[in-house]
């Protein structure tokens, strides 16, 4: 049953995960009256599968969780148009097309925009990020194949960018991919792990260039791209696209002048509250003004986003509750790679860690596990290649359990199909050796595993 709650006009900017989620939850306990504002595209859609859509693997309308009717059943009203200004004083919204739309709360949940670092060039036409609906448009308009993009050219080191290298070697077009750190992904991944993945990059056939930087974007008399300049030696390498893919930022310089506090994302305190009254930030542009444990001020996850929707509706339904994203954990996919993480593993260990690394000597395997020295608390594992549980490590994080816990029950852990190769014995002999332990793995257990499921 329902609690009873006075209805009010709630209106949301943005329809990604964030917003979308937000708006699910407060129809689900109220009959606050739901606005959702983008400019993007009128229907939410799931912005990781748009590289599937360019590779041929589904079409755009799959990427549609729901049914366009959803929307009307749910009673969420969509609304097409660039907010440009927040009154905050009282409570409207201006559109750039000069409309207004009154509020009694407002959610911003606007996402974040590819970074531009003031290259000459940079605004051109087949400069791309990989982002938003009409990013896909501008790569199917100048890389829809080979003999219109002779080659692409990406810059910056991160999850995006070797996206759009496997997005553009799958239609066979050449790629030189920019990194300006000396190992992929450096400041993420230990050196071992950062390794295993320049390697895959350059088995690819991708010219990855490691240590270089862009200069700038050079342009035919049309305004479209014709090459980029490197900093580092002033060379210069043809091309049609450049995808710009160094990092983000939070899309929030409609504020400017609202009043609202920002950093470089819209301050929150851990109710998701800005510093006005009624107005609350989610998502990739929400900014905690206080750190959560060791996690990063704004964070830019598909999961983190979707909880923070979650967590603001129920305080717009009169149960107030604080944003707790519990304990890290992401994944990713590099080429044929795939990547998990849960705790902390970080680039270089800190004083009081212990690291133990193992690696298959013929595939691309291995896992990374972190641990106090002296109490052998587990603090967190990489692995490359083999698929782990959530549960376990959630489970391990939460109870405080030690590495040779981790280690005696790792069969328990192991996700990959029955007839995969298994790793467990192997790892947890080189284990020993290294630690001079004696572990005993424990064969997997069922009963244990759905037993210890939150």
């Amino acid at each position: 049953m329902q609690k009873k709650i006075t209805p009010k006009s709630i209106v949301i900017i943005g329809n990604g995960i964030s917003g979308i989620t937000a708006a699910r939850h407060i129809r689900k306990y109220s009959t606050h009256q739901i606005t959702v504002i983008s400019e993007e595209h009128p229907y939410f859609f799931s912005r990781t599968a748009l590289m599937y859509v360019y590779m041929g693997h589904m079409k755009f309308e799959h990427t549609q969780p729901y049914e366009s009717h959803f929307w009307k059943k749910n009673r969420i009203t969509l609304k097409q148009g660039r907010v440009e200004m927040v009154n905050t004083k009282n409570k409207t919204l201006q559109f750039t097309n000069g409309e207004e739309l009154v509020y009694d709360s407002l959610i911003l949940a606007t996402g974040s925009k590819p970074n531009k670092f003031g290259w000459k060039g940079q605004d051109a036409k087949g400069v791309m990020g990989l982002y938003h609906k009409q990013d896909l448009e501008t790569l199917e308009h100048y890389a829809p194949n080979s003999n219109v993009c002779k080659r692409a050219v990406i810059v910056g080191g991160g999850l995006i960018g070797i996206e759009l290298a496997e997005m553009l070697h799958s239609r066979h077009i050449p790629v030189t991919f920019l990194v300006r750190e000396n190992s992929f992904w450096n400041g993420v991944l230990p050196e071992r792990e950062s390794e295993i993945i320049n390697r895959e990059i350059r088995e690819k056939g991708i010219d990855l260039r490691l240590n270089t930087n862009l200069k700038e974007i050079i342009t035919d008399e049309n305004g479209q791209v014709r090459g980029i300049i490197t900093a580092e030696d002033a060379e210069e390498i043809p091309c049609n696209l450049v995808g710009l893919t160094a990092g983000v930022s939070p899309n929030i310089s409609f504020l400017a002048g609202s009043g609202i506090k920002t950093n470089r994302g819209v301050l929150v305190n851990r109710y998701l509250e800005t510093n006005i009254p009624d107005i609350y930030a989610i998502g990739d542009c929400a900014e905690q003004q206080e750190p959560i444990g060791e996690r990063r001020s704004i964070e830019a996850v598909w999961y983190t986003g979707r909880m923070m929707g979650e967590t603001v509706a129920q305080t717009l339904c009169e149960n107030p509750r604080t944003y707790n994203p519990g304990h890290w954990f992401n994944s990713a996919k590099f080429f044929d790679i795939e990547y998990q993480t849960y705790g902390w593993v970080g680039s270089v260990p800190k004083k009081e860690e212990a690291r133990f690394y193992w690696e298959h000597p013929s595939e691309k395997k291995c896992i990374h596990i972190n641990f106090d020295q002296k109490s052998r608390k587990f603090f967190g594992i990489n692995t490359f290649g083999i698929r782990l549980r959530h549960p376990f490590f959630d489970r391990a994080l939460q109870e405080g359990e030690t590495v040779d816990y981790v280690l005696e029950h790792f069969a328990d852990a192991n996700f990959d199909p029955e007839f995969y190769p298994q790793y467990e014995q192997e790892i947890v002999n080189q284990f020993n050796r290294e630690q001079n332990t004696q572990i005993q793995l424990k064969k997997k257990n069922w009963k244990r595993i759905f037993s210890n499921t939150p």
